[in-house]
């Protein structure tokens, strides 16, 4: 995707976010920080984005946001780093990121496995993606799909 659509969508959370009143945080596995990175770059951040723990190690997920111990590329990671990380940060609503980057698979999933989680206490949600391309790109998708998600929610 490119950066402009990235910088827009981030831009949209924050005047969402901050009409409604919301503090939002983010946990990133093989994104490693580009969610939040996008996120802080917008207008007033710092009156809404609570911040982000990039957990890319498993035990950091394990001890930190309390992810059950298992496999990592799986829908309950992402919905489990996505509440660790509002419960840690103190956030309203977060998204999450856990995935394949690549080049080769890892735990039986291909390349570009995606799962993607947003939570809000009343609601939480986890998408499922394969992204096509190498490791830089599937990082810009699945940064992408994660902040369309998240304004999807914020939004609402």
């Amino acid at each position: 995707m490119p950066d402009a659509d990235t910088a827009e969508i981030a831009e949209r959370i924050g005047r969402a976010a901050l009409a409604a009143g919301l503090r939002v945080a983010v946990a990133e596995s093989l994104t490693s920080g580009a969610v939040a990175s996008a996120l802080g770059a917008a207008t007033e951040a710092s009156s809404w984005f609570a911040g982000g723990v990039v957990a890319y190690a498993a035990d950091v997920k394990f001890k930190v946001l309390d992810v059950d111990p298992g496999p990592v590329v799986t829908p309950r990671c992402a919905a489990q780093l996505a509440r660790g990380v509002a419960r840690l940060l103190g956030a309203d609503v977060a998204v999450a990121v856990t995935g394949v980057g690549g080049p080769e698979p890892d735990e039986g999933h291909p390349a570009g496995t995606v799962y993607t989680a947003v939570h809000y206490p009343s609601t939480e949600q986890v998408r499922h993606n394969v992204f096509a391309g190498d490791p830089a790109q599937v990082v810009a998708q699945a940064t992408f799909d994660a902040l369309q998600m998240l304004h999807d929610l914020v939004a609402a």
